[in-house]
């Protein structure tokens, strides 16, 4: 599954090409994804300008003057700027026509989502799929103390309460294994037992990993692209994903892989205590 980082990556590849331009066309070659597509959508956004391209944890958000479009990638999901003539193929499901160009949501697996949330219908932040998502990790609001302080009631390991999503947004399954081997914590370790020293390093570690994959392109493992067709290349870097019974790069032990939640975690045994 695409994460922030995939996600981030995706947002600067296609903002370029949609910031300040006009839509001459919506397609929609099916009725939905993981939810129906809004059968008035091509109404909605014809001739519209889009002001901005954001991104909210896991969501790309294009914001328009009337409302805002939410895109989630789903589990295979990639969007690709392409020549707005290009053929579509079986499991293109969405195109946005900018002029000469189209941002084309391809999604395998159709987990992905195409929602309108409009203006008339209150504030962005209290869309259903928003309003619960937790600090984003690389904006000034995310630090150790936050993590400390929300964490005092939860007992469940640090590694489920990171990929819950209402603590801190945006950091799944490949990159919590990766930021608490940075940080030197054991991903089984309760969330309420780690002090205030150590869950500053965690996020320091959580904001250096993700910055350090966007930088990379994001992790290519199956699907994902970036919006120009490249592949990413973090997964070249890591220490400890996908690694199970690999030398850790720090110590020489042994890379141990577990299941928590039925997502599988790596850890080194030495490094991480």
């Amino acid at each position: 599954m695409p994460e922030l980082p995939e996600v981030e990556v995706t947002r600067r590849g296609v903002a370029p090409h949609l910031d300040g331009r006009q839509v001459t066309s919506v397609v929609l070659r099916h009725t939905g994804l993981r939810w129906p597509f809004p059968s008035d959508l091509p109404a909605l956004l014809r001739g519209r300008r889009i002001l901005s391209t954001g991104r909210r944890g896991k969501y790309l958000l294009i914001g328009f003057e009337h409302g805002t479009l939410i895109v989630h990638l789903g589990m295979s999901g990639h969007l690709r700027i392409l020549p707005a003539d290009t053929p579509a193929q079986k499991h293109d499901h969405f195109d946005l026509v900018i002029g000469p160009q189209v941002m084309r949501l391809t999604d395998p697996r159709r987990f992905g989502a195409v929602l309108w949330h409009d203006r008339e219908d209150g504030d962005l932040e209290e869309h259903i799929l928003l309003r619960s998502l937790g600090v984003e990790p690389l904006l000034d609001g995310f630090n150790g103390q936050l993590l400390y302080r929300l964490t005092r009631h939860r007992s469940a390991p640090i590694k489920q309460v990171l990929l819950a999503g209402d603590i801190v947004v945006g950091v799944g399954n490949i990159y919590a294994s990766e930021s608490l081997f940075r940080a030197g914590i054991n991903p089984k370790t309760a969330a309420h037992r780690i002090g205030p020293a150590r869950y500053g390093k965690l996020a320091e570690a959580i904001r250096e990993t993700l910055t350090a994959a966007i930088a990379k392109g994001g992790s290519t493992l199956r699907d994902f692209m970036a919006a120009d067709g490249q592949p990413g290349y973090f997964q070249q870097s890591y220490f400890v994903y996908d690694r199970a019974g690999e030398d850790c790069r720090t110590c020489g032990s042994l890379v141990r892989q577990l299941k928590q939640g039925q997502r599988s975690t790596f850890y080194c045994p030495n490094c991480q205590k």
